[in-house]
């Protein structure tokens, strides 16, 4: 198991490859393999100029950007605050998304980023994988399960947790406008998908 979070996302990519990660309005269907390839296009622009580890970034977009940010940005060994500086539109889809500038600082990075790297708060990458497992346990999610959440929340601390959640356990996130259906799980393993319950998440962060 990886003790870190760049290692987790490299992992989840090369097991689960073309199965999918993340659907949203904006980009559709996006596979493992390509929900990495977006994720290190964000990286690589936020490494151009070489970022020193520790520092603090945010992205309050509202749309999966900031979803794909927060883990590129952990994935730098930097930290998500919401105090941090705004990552720029030039690196979600702009002029230094994909900097081929950030290549070499970014894959130099692998080498500082492990577990004890701080990520949000006090917590460090090891302590986030620790709580990841542990609710893996309790939510039984797996690549085979799709999780609705709400894009209009994707910002809450409750919605960030699951986001990772679903990483950690391969599963397919996806980002709508509404809810399909009033209330009810919000995890699905046939046909069904439900309204987002925040509940398992409220303390994830604490």
């Amino acid at each position: 198991m990886p003790d870190d979070l760049r290692k987790l996302l490299i992992q989840r990519a090369a097991r689960l490859q073309e199965r999918p990660a993340l659907s949203s309005p904006l980009w559709g269907l996006l596979n493992y393999n390509q929900f990495r390839n977006r994720v290190e296009g964000v990286a690589l622009g936020l490494m151009a100029p070489s970022c020193p580890l520790g520092l603090a970034f945010f992205s309050a977009t509202g749309t999966p950007w900031d979803w794909a940010s927060e883990v590129a940005v952990a994935c730098c060994g930097l930290r998500w605050e919401r105090s941090g500086t705004m990552v720029s539109p030039e690196h979600q889809g702009g002029f230094h998304f994909n900097d081929e500038n950030g290549r070499g600082p970014f894959h130099e990075r692998g080498h500082q980023v492990d577990g004890s790297t701080v990520f949000a708060g006090n917590l460090d990458h090891a302590a986030l994988v620790q709580r990841l497992q542990r609710m893996n346990r309790i939510l039984g999610w797996d690549h085979e399960t799709e999780i609705w959440f709400p894009l209009a929340q994707i910002g809450t601390y409750e919605v960030r947790a699951a986001l990772w959640c679903a990483l950690y356990a391969g599963s397919h996130a996806i980002l709508e406008e509404e809810s399909p259906l009033p209330k009810g799980n919000f995890w699905r393993r046939a046909a069904r998908r439900a309204a987002f319950d925040p509940s398992p998440f409220i303390e994830f962060w604490i």
